[in-house]
């Protein structure tokens, strides 16, 4: 098997393994909150890709000249899956999973401000079609509710998670100063813990722990190592045998593993106005992996 292959097949998993987050992150996120549920998340993906890192030899003193890099990609970090469990509080995994589509299309904007990247024509295409795709399903075909910005409370709060989100994917490379991938996510992490405890350390005293429910601990387990630890290890892979805009492209898949997510789960598959917005997603995907690497100017 081709590393090209092995590349893309490491994307699947990636883009299956974040999708779940936000299946079971519904089910838990009025049960738990969403500060302390990703402190700890923080803290157990801290202290797994920190082993990683040293078992690899990646983690030295150099890596943690400038501090104040991880401090802001951390606490970037940080605000967006505390804002993404704040708003699975109300809104639907599909509909979450579609705003989560804009992340690219905000992301080029930050991308050209801070790295002056501009995009081919077809990404620039492709990006426009899956953000429609994510409008489509965020305001459920609904023209009336567009114009009239009627968008789901939920849907908002995690809106500006992903401003936070779009705003890291650029800054990653705007601060890194050659560290390697592993080190730099595990100071990141790091960093992100430590804001974290701080600012959510009374979430955490107030919490009850025997009586949360079973979902919270499976929940836990599964974002802090597959939905977090794992993936930063696959999208490592898959970024030495891609290019980067068919890794981002990746993105548009999730709704659609939502849907498989909540089948699964016994949720049901969502109407046909949702799985025509989906649709649209999946065709900026495949436009998306057709296309050259983003030019820099």
């Amino acid at each position: 098997m081709n590393p090209g292959t092995l590349g893309h097949l490491a994307m699947l998993a990636f883009s299956a393994l974040v999708a779940g987050s936000f299946s079971l992150g519904a089910l838990v996120a009025n049960d738990i909150s969403p500060t302390a549920f990703n402190t700890l998340r923080f803290c157990i993906a801290t202290v797994l890709v920190g082993g990683f890192a040293l078992s690899r030899g990646a983690v030295s003193r150099q890596g943690f000249t400038a501090p104040w890099r991880y401090a802001i990609l951390g606490g970037l970090f940080a605000v967006y899956f505390v804002l993404m469990f704040e708003g699975l509080k109300t809104a639907q995994p599909v509909s979450a999973a579609a705003v989560f589509t804009l992340v690219p299309l905000m992301a080029a904007g930050f991308a050209w401000v801070l790295l002056r990247q501009v995009l081919t024509q077809r990404m620039a295409l492709a990006l426009s079609i899956g953000g429609c795709g994510a409008l489509w399903v965020i305001f459920k075909a609904d023209l009336a509710a567009f114009l009239a910005f009627d968008v789901g409370r939920g849907e908002a709060i995690y809106f500006v998670g992903c401003v936070s989100h779009a705003i890291y994917t650029p800054m990653v490379r705007r601060l890194n100063r050659g560290e390697s991938a592993v080190m730099f996510t595990f100071g990141t992490l790091l960093a992100g813990s430590v804001l974290l405890l701080i600012y959510g350390w009374s979430d955490l005293v107030a919490i009850e722990w025997a009586k949360l429910p079973n979902m919270v601990w499976i929940a836990l387990v599964y974002v802090a190592f597959f939905a977090t630890a794992l993936t930063i290890i696959l999208l490592q892979f898959a970024t030495l045998r891609l290019p980067s805009a068919k890794v981002m492209a990746y993105t548009y898949l999730t709704p659609s593993w939502v849907i498989v997510w909540e089948i699964m789960l016994g949720k049901g598959a969502p109407g046909s106005i949702v799985l025509i917005g989906v649709a649209f997603t999946v065709l900026a995907l495949l436009l998306l992996l057709r296309d050259d690497v983003a030019k820099t100017v």
